[in-house]
């Protein structure tokens, strides 16, 4: 059951109208969870503004960190849109699958940042200093990690929104992990 429901255009203001209204001509559609954040009067673009702005993530490495966090907040919305944009970026429905479960062993990089992304986001922050170390050996530098940790925080937004308004998913749903 929906804790609340998805505005219309209609129903949000003229501000929120514009993005919609943008976001429809670029996606093709507003994604549910992006329209519950317009039932604040701000909170859509500020939201927009987050995950648009620069950052030494990006691409693949961005979505590394939106599987992982969305797997470890057990975001069913989050984890069936980011298993399509992962897959928009190249990787195959197994390494979605490893990445989710906080690995990617097909690649050293990616594999460092999936399994530091996936301790700070168990441990709420407190990272375990040899992933860090890790991290920083697979060749990341201090800027991702801060980037990183911004892009945590920017999927954990998504993340709690969902698990607190039930809003439907609008995406196929991603499929269960392999025990």
């Amino acid at each position: 059951m929906n804790t609340i429901n998805v505005p219309t255009r209609d129903e949000v203001s003229p501000a929120n109208q514009a993005l919609f209204d943008k976001l429809k001509s670029g996606l093709g559609m507003v994604p549910n969870l992006y329209a519950t954040f317009a039932h604040s009067e701000h909170a859509l673009g500020n939201y927009l503004q987050l995950q648009n702005a620069k950052s030494s993530i990006t691409g693949r490495a961005r979505e590394v960190v939106n599987l992982v966090v969305s797997q470890v907040n057990d975001c069913a919305y989050c984890l069936a849109a980011h298993t399509v944009i992962g897959k928009m970026n190249g990787f195959t429905d197994e390494q979605v699958l490893e990445i989710r479960g906080g690995r990617a062993s097909f690649d050293p990089k990616l594999d460092a940042l999936a399994r530091l992304v996936k301790n700070i986001a168990l441990e709420r922050g407190h990272a375990d200093p040899a992933l860090v170390e890790a991290f920083f050996a697979a060749g990341w530098t201090k800027e991702h990690l801060v980037d990183a940790i911004v892009v945590i925080s920017d999927k954990t937004i998504t993340n709690y929104l969902h698990a607190t308004t039930r809003v439907p998913v609008d995406f196929p749903a991603a499929p269960a992990l392999r025990s």
